[in-house]
């Protein structure tokens, strides 16, 4: 089941003194969804920002807020970011004990707009596709890591790969149209190698706002993923 390849620029390092001026750029080159890394310095030993910031971005932009909750309880804050104007929220499977309420906690948010809020679980890259073999048909979207979360500017890890045609496979055998979303180390020189994996949502922070032409890179990525 074909799905569209979307580029989900990550804003981890964006300059965030100059949020509207870097969506604008984003936009301006293409991209689809602008994907938020919110981290506790708990689950990850790093700290982000929080519902604040997806909300002053929601007021710059009409792309697809992308929140991807690196954070510790994610059930105690969920509804916040929806109400910031988050349209797609992914928590770990590894941060909740009860992925499965969870999982349908945030079937049924409404963000500020009104519309319901995608759900997609999250896989750190030693954490096996089959864990979520009961909350598959319940999502929109997996994240596979393809570094371990936290920072920015790490090297990719191939196996990820593997994990992503397993998964690919097993959402065309149930004829589910799934968003594969991978994060980690993405850049013009391993995008196609990402694609072919069966990945048709990808997240790129570094590769895209350390390149000196945020528009000019993001266009050379879509040209890229096909």
């Amino acid at each position: 089941m074909a799905l569209a390849n979307k580029l989900a620029p990550s804003i981890l390092n964006a300059d965030l003194a100059s949020l509207s001026d870097q969506l604008s750029a984003l936009e301006k080159g293409g991209a689809d969804w602008v994907h938020l890394d919110v981290m506790d310095g708990h689950f990850v030993p790093n700290l982000t920002f929080g519902p604040i910031l997806v909300e002053a971005a929601r007021k710059h932009t009409k792309l697809t807020l992308d929140c991807h909750l690196m954070i510790s309880n994610p059930e105690k804050y969920v509804a916040d970011f929806a109400r910031a104007g988050a349209d797609s929220i992914t928590v770990h499977q590894e941060a909740t004990l009860h992925l499965d309420s969870l999982v349908r906690v945030v079937k049924a948010l409404k963000n500020k707009d009104g519309r319901d809020v995608k759900v997609g679980v999250s896989l750190n890259p030693a954490t096996p596709i089959e864990t979520l073999e009961h909350v598959l048909p319940e999502l929109d979207l997996v994240l596979i890591m393809s570094v371990n979360p936290g920072f920015g500017g790490q090297k990719f890890i191939p196996y990820a790969l593997d994990k992503a045609r397993k998964l690919r496979a097993k959402a065309e055998t149930m004829g589910k149209a799934l968003d594969i979303q991978m994060d980690g180390g993405i850049g013009p020189k391993n995008v196609r190698e990402v694609i072919a994996s069966g990945v048709n949502v990808i997240v790129s922070g570094t590769a895209i706002f350390a390149s000196g032409d945020i528009a000019g890179t993001c266009v050379k990525m879509k040209s890229l993923m096909g």
